[in-house]
């Protein structure tokens, strides 16, 4: 996969994950503020496209991912 294939997994991944264990009706419910990170998430999201620069594509490929556009 290519480094922007895997942040956009990634990001579904922990929002998803976040909006399970944040939820109340949720049975893996954990704790409201985990709906912060899903804010998180989103802000970063709308960051890396207003300023075309993301933290964890840059970290992705310092680790090996595969650039690609």
């Amino acid at each position: 996969m290519k480094s922007w294939q895997l942040v956009r997994l990634l990001a579904g991944i922990f929002i998803l994950l976040s909006l399970a264990l944040g939820i109340p009706g949720s049975p893996v419910f954990v704790s409201e503020w985990w709906l912060a990170f899903t804010a998180f998430v989103g802000a970063n999201l709308l960051q890396s496209a207003l300023t075309k620069w993301c933290m964890l594509e840059t970290i992705l490929r310092k680790l090996g991912a595969q650039p690609g556009a």
